[in-house]
């Protein structure tokens, strides 16, 4: 990134800086959450997978038992039909690897926390109006540099996790407490109310 010569430091630069910063931090929460939720979706999937496997095995070795005590045709489709869906599923998990996938979101989730935790310090910085407003542009760029890397090494998310991190945060407001909820988590000398 380029060096920035001086710039004024006026509350209207300050201003169209916080702007910057409030949008660049939201987007950051959103892909946080939605990398979480890539991550839920994709182990869900693969714990319902390995739970049909499991089921699928069952029943063909049922099938093929029933066959070997007498049950004849019967038996052997049974066993036929349910190893042949075992074997589906079984390729499909062969050529995807939902849980290596999860936890690159998990991954990208948890680098991504840092950065956004990051840009909530450095609105804390910039409304305290302590450093001057070079450091806090050099701060953003540093951040949009991590920010780069964290997204060219992460995998896509998708639209379904997307609509479950707007409801997340939206609806259920993660991310958000009220005053009395973070005072029961600190000392007594702390707290607001």
């Amino acid at each position: 990134m380029e060096q920035h010569s001086q710039t004024n430091d006026t509350p209207e630069s300050r201003k169209i800086l916080e702007g910057q910063l409030r949008e660049c931090y939201g987007r950051v929460v959103y892909s946080h959450k939605t990398h979480e939720k890539c991550s839920d979706i994709l182990l869900s999937r693969l714990s319902a997978i390995k739970l049909w496997q499991i089921i699928l095995s069952a029943l063909t070795t049922g099938g093929f038992v029933a066959t070997f005590f007498g049950a004849g045709e019967i038996g052997t489709g049974v066993g036929i039909i349910v190893s042949t869906l075992l074997l589906i599923l079984n390729a499909y998990t062969k050529n995807y690897d939902l849980g290596e996938l999860a936890q690159k979101h998990k991954h990208a989730a948890n680098e991504l926390w840092l950065i956004r935790e990051r840009y909530l310090s450095l609105l804390t910085d910039l409304a305290m109006e302590e450093k001057p407003i070079e450091q806090l542009q050099s701060e953003r760029d540093s951040l949009l540099e991590n920010l780069h890397s964290v997204y060219s090494g992460s995998p896509s998310t998708t639209f379904d996790a997307y609509k479950k991190a707007q409801d997340a945060l939206k609806t259920k407001e993660d991310l958000t407490f009220s005053d009395e909820e973070i005072d029961t988590f600190l000392p007594k000398e702390l707290k607001r109310s």
